[in-house]
């Protein structure tokens, strides 16, 4: 595609929850470079759609721009990523945008991703730590511990993995991977593995680990490359010795 060109986006919009949702076309001149968020940003510029038209703005979300915070995710000609990263001359046109379908809408492209974070709250997603004096330097960690949590330290709630996964339905509960590594992160921090068992009974429960179906889903579409499928066969090793030691010795 030449920098002249025409760009033609076709976005999904939905006035509030509650709404129908319908689609909206805009036309805009290609610069060289752009990626979603920079077309995003002059359709709101210039709300004119290919009718003519002047119409409400797209609305949308987006901070970091740097593929960190994970605001910005949407489902782009099909494939859900962040915005950010999507760059025009990479992807085909026209583009197709439209909001995650994992999720409440709340407003075009926006949506209500509470799901992920009232689910950190179940599975105890933090290490009790007590913040009210200087506790001195942190415990050591063997070289092979700190790589395998930083993989999963990077993160950023972006639910892409949960939109990807055909387990994520109005059927069920199922938590996602991304809430599952959140679980083996703090399960092998040294303060957080105090927790360890109350994590794991957690995702004991309906909506946990056994609902993973392996499709796999969500490692292909991780922007950051998590082996989440690693943490999961790794969780169910822990969730197995888990349930044996409840059996015996009770909870």
């Amino acid at each position: 595609m030449s920098v002249a060109d025409k760009i033609r986006v076709k976005v999904r919009r939905q006035n509030n929850p509650g709404a129908e949702p319908y689609w909206e076309e805009f036309e805009l001149e290609s610069r060289p470079n752009m990626n979603v968020i920079a077309l995003l940003q002059e359709i709101r510029r210039n709300p004119v759609n290919v009718s003519g038209r002047q119409v409400a703005p797209v609305a949308w979300e987006c901070s970091c721009l740097e593929e960190v915070c994970g605001a910005c995710t949407m489902v782009i000609n099909g494939r859900v990523r962040q915005a950010c990263t999507a760059l025009i001359d990479q992807i085909e046109t026209p583009v197709i945008l439209q909001p995650m379908r994992k999720f409440p809408v709340v407003r075009d492209l926006v949506v209500d991703r509470s799901r992920m974070f009232e689910t950190l709250k179940k599975v105890h997603a933090w290490v009790e730590i007590d913040g009210t004096h200087n506790l001195g330097p942190g415990p050591k960690r063997a070289p092979e511990e700190q790589m395998e949590a930083y993989e999963y330290a990077r993160c950023m709630t972006c639910g892409c993995c949960l939109d990807a996964c055909p387990q994520v339905n109005d059927r069920n509960s199922f938590y996602g991977a991304a809430i599952l590594a959140q679980v083996r992160l703090f399960n092998i921090h040294p303060t957080g593995r105090y927790e360890k068992a109350e994590r794991l009974r957690a995702i004991m429960q309906p909506g946990g680990i056994h609902e993973c179906g392996n499709a796999q889903n969500c490692v292909r579409v991780c922007p950051k490359k998590i082996p989440l499928t690693t943490v999961i066969a790794r969780l169910n090793g822990d969730v197995v010795v888990q349930s044996i030691k409840d059996f015996l010795y009770g909870k």
